[in-house]
């Protein structure tokens, strides 16, 4: 009956004040697909003050897109996409007293990494030298490679996006991708705990319901008697 709840910050969005006190775990922007150095630093500062606990959050180097069009790149060009923001964000929380304690792929990044085995494979080696915990998809590629080098995956649903029968996301491109009333949303999650078994559910910060939906979802976890804690 312990729950995390965790949403994607660091981007200027505007709302990171508002969602940290709501949420158990923050998935930091590493600084690539929005944000910046200054904006990690401080989101960093403002989890610690909250007790929430700081995940690096990489994604494409594509801030047209908000690091939601997917590449094709070779292992090399990979590798150091994915080490570039992961070392950087770690440097960063040493300089401001915060720990970083898992990693979470943003955008099409994490949709390729749950899709694609090959991608699985990259993105592992390159968390490998933190040993972070991956917070993905349940029955994903990802969660196939992370038991393959028994790297802990963390199984994450989303309270404001559908899902395909496979378990994937509906694209952000088609028709009743998102979930706009925070009641279906609640709706959704108690399928997700239910069905899924996930450990951590996920607001998008930048959803211009992110508080709202953040609110519903937490009153009703505690009215079901869950307790809020991040898996890290």
């Amino acid at each position: 009956m312990e729950i995390d709840l965790n949403a994607d910050l660091g981007e200027g969005s505007g709302s990171d004040a508002d969602l940290m006190p709501l949420i158990t775990s923050a998935n930091v922007c590493c600084g690539l697909h929005a944000g910046g150095p200054g904006e990690i630093a401080r989101t960093l500062q403002l989890a610690k003050s909250w007790g929430v606990v700081a995940g690096a959050h990489p994604g494409y180097a594509d801030r047209d897109h908000f690091g939601r069009r997917e590449h094709n790149l070779d292992k090399t060009e990979f590798l150091a996409l994915c080490l570039y923001q992961m070392g950087a964000i770690n440097a960063v929380a040493r300089a401001v007293g915060s720990t970083i304690r898992y990693v979470k792929p943003h955008g099409a990044l994490y949709n390729q990494v749950c899709r694609e085995p090959t991608l699985a494979n990259w993105f592992v080696e390159a968390v490998a030298p933190w040993g972070w915990p991956v917070v993905g998809l349940p029955h994903s590629a990802l969660a196939a490679v992370c038991d393959k080098f028994h790297l802990p995956l963390i199984a994450e649903g989303f309270a404001d996006r559908r899902y395909r029968p496979d378990g994937s996301l509906v694209p952000r491109s088609e028709p009743g991708a998102f979930i706009d009333d925070p009641e279906e949303a609640v709706e959704q999650v108690e399928w997700l705990l239910r069905e899924r078994s996930v450990r951590t559910l996920c607001i998008h910060g930048d959803n211009p319901h992110a508080l709202a939906f953040a609110q519903a979802v937490r009153n009703a976890l505690l009215t079901r008697g869950y307790t809020l804690r991040s898996f890290a």
